[in-house]
């Protein structure tokens, strides 16, 4: 069962729309004001948000920016009474996945829902998420939050290597078979080499430390909800 968060601080709409969601069997959390809004995005995980933009203590828009520096894939669809383009386009840019101009057909908001969830779901087993770190395996393209981070393709296949086995702590000979290929006859210190150079790029610049060390063992990426 879809999780739907609803940010509407008109009371009547934001009921009209949860019961809606509620007969359509999606569970649903409802709240009318931005500052706590944003705390719950902050502390749980939603298969999709309806976002309104005009909010008591923080607007949806700055709502969106600084959930899109930790969550990169979550749809975010936005709720607005306005029919600038401007508003819509600024939106669209700060990574809404769509947009509902005010007053709307009810059946409207659950097609683009249903589409949006359809969408998430065939693309989840080919994306990679870990805190705000997103790995694109179809493309092969890497991203902290918004901020694209190239790699070369050993560095590429040993991150989602790695990502694949989140709380497994994978020694240097399981990643050499792995990731370089049982025929592999150099030296096991490529590994820590490689683990260096991914660490100058996915972490250092941002503060982060995603790959950990395991002394005497070898490396794990933890679960970031532990």
């Amino acid at each position: 069962m879809a999780h739907i968060l609803i940010v509407e601080d008109e009371e009547s709409l934001a009921r009209v729309i949860e019961l809606e969601l509620g007969y359509e069997d999606y569970e649903t959390t409802t709240v009318h004001n931005g500052r706590e809004a944003f705390s719950l995005l902050e502390q749980n995980t939603y298969d999709l948000i309806l976002l309104d933009i005009m909010l008591p203590e923080m607007s949806g828009m700055e709502i969106l920016r600084r959930f899109r520096n930790f969550d990169a894939s979550t749809p975010v669809l936005l709720l607005t009474a306005r029919d600038e383009v401007y508003d819509k386009v600024s939106g669209l840019d700060l990574g809404a996945n769509d947009y509902i101009t005010k007053p709307f057909e009810m059946e409207e908001l659950l097609a683009r829902i249903r589409v949006h969830l359809r969408t998430l779901k065939k693309s989840s087993t080919n994306v990679l998420i870990h805190d705000n770190l997103r790995v694109e395996i179809d493309s092969r393209e890497v991203y902290r939050g918004d901020t694209e981070i190239q790699l070369t393709p050993r560095e590429f296949d040993l991150l989602v290597f790695l990502l694949q086995h989140q709380n497994q702590v994978m020694t240097r000979e399981q990643l050499l078979d792995k990731v370089w290929g049982f025929d592999y006859a150099g030296d096991t210190n490529v590994v820590d080499v490689y683990i260096r150079y991914l660490r100058n790029k996915i972490d250092k610049p941002f503060n982060q430390a995603t790959i950990q060390t395991v002394r005497g063992v070898g490396y794990t990426i933890k679960d970031a909800k532990k």
